[in-house]
């Protein structure tokens, strides 16, 4: 029997090449090896205020962007979070056994908070139906970034006081990654992981975006003030510049790149991404060809998820004493 993974993304603003880089691309390779479980995580979203319209339109093209980035609809399961109701259930369940402590620790709520005029209960319980995606697939690996890391730290915790309260009942899920994707930086601040969310037009490559917009963020890319690449000696935005590129082709690195300029090295980067990203928006148009197939995909999906979820939270409840 197959090891179980489950990962999400949550379906606000465009997906970028540091989502394909860092997760989606990773979750390719590695979805015949596992039962893999690809969440479009729309709960999550909606802790903070997300056009109507704008969202239902986002979560179609998350999950026909999955598909174009090589995700097998018939190897794995690609799900909308919100269309499985045995989420928001667990998550309810969880918080019961999860201190507030627990949750006002934690790094991303004290950050999103700080930008937010009012602030919501979700906000707060966001990393408690985080562990509910998970643990209501009994996933044994997940694979996130570093950002994510404090969160999947909590999901153990509050698995393992569940566990210590009414029996062995959650897997534990694994901290260590079967893989590890490229860490993508942003192209105006290099210090900052790539972002759907981050301000500004020159941030993010967009899986989407065409090749003269690929070029004109990249020929505006934060470098350093030296003249030509010093593989020895490189500034966070020529480093990030040249991750980028050898992401997309491995056969490019900082020794292939080193003297070069930096326009030229702009050049080159934009041409290693504009290729990547032609057979995936080939397959994007193919996919949203047809109105009904991501639907249909995402139907059928649910279909196969649904007896393991709606399992979980009934032994859940028995595990707690609720009537079922």
């Amino acid at each position: 029997m197959k090891v179980r993974v489950f990962s999400g993304v949550q379906p606000t603003g465009q997906l970028h090449i540091g989502n394909y880089l860092g997760a989606l691309k990773n979750w390719a390779e590695i979805q015949a090896e596992y039962e893999s479980i690809f969440c479009i995580v729309d709960l999550h979203a909606i802790t903070l205020f997300q056009d109507p319209e704008e969202l239902l339109a986002n979560i179609r093209q998350t999950a026909a962007l999955f598909i174009a980035c090589g995700i097998d609809a018939q190897l794995s399961s690609i799900i909308v979070q919100s269309s499985v109701p045995a989420h928001t259930e667990l998550a309810w369940l969880l918080n019961c056994v999860t201190p507030v402590g627990w949750l006002n620790r934690m790094t991303q709520f004290k950050s999103k908070a700080e930008q937010q005029e009012t602030v919501g209960a979700g906000l707060l319980n966001y990393p408690v139906l985080m562990a509910a995606d998970i643990l209501l697939y009994q996933a044994s690996i997940v694979p996130v970034g570093e950002d994510q890391s404090q969160h999947l730290e909590l999901t153990r915790d509050i698995a393992q006081r569940f566990n210590s309260l009414y029996g062995e009942h959650f897997v534990m899920p694994a901290t260590k990654l079967p893989t590890v994707g490229a860490r993508i930086m942003g192209l105006d601040d290099p210090g900052q992981k790539m972002s759907k969310s981050a301000a500004g037009t020159n941030h993010a490559i967009g899986l989407l975006d065409e090749p003269k917009v690929v070029q004109k963020k990249i020929a505006r890319a934060t470098t350093d003030s030296l003249p030509a690449v010093d593989p020895e000696n490189m500034g966070p935005g020529v480093a990030n510049l040249i991750a980028i590129a050898e992401a997309c082709d491995p056969s490019l690195n900082k020794e292939v790149f080193a003297g070069l300029r930096y326009g030229d090295l702009k050049k080159r980067v934009a041409e290693a991404v504009i290729a990547r990203l032609e057979p995936i928006q080939q397959k994007f148009r193919a996919v949203t060809a047809d109105r009904c197939y991501v639907d249909t995909v995402l139907s059928e999906s649910r279909g196969r998820v649904m007896p393991i979820a709606e399992d979980t939270v009934r032994k859940t409840k028995v595990a707690m004493g609720l009537y079922v």
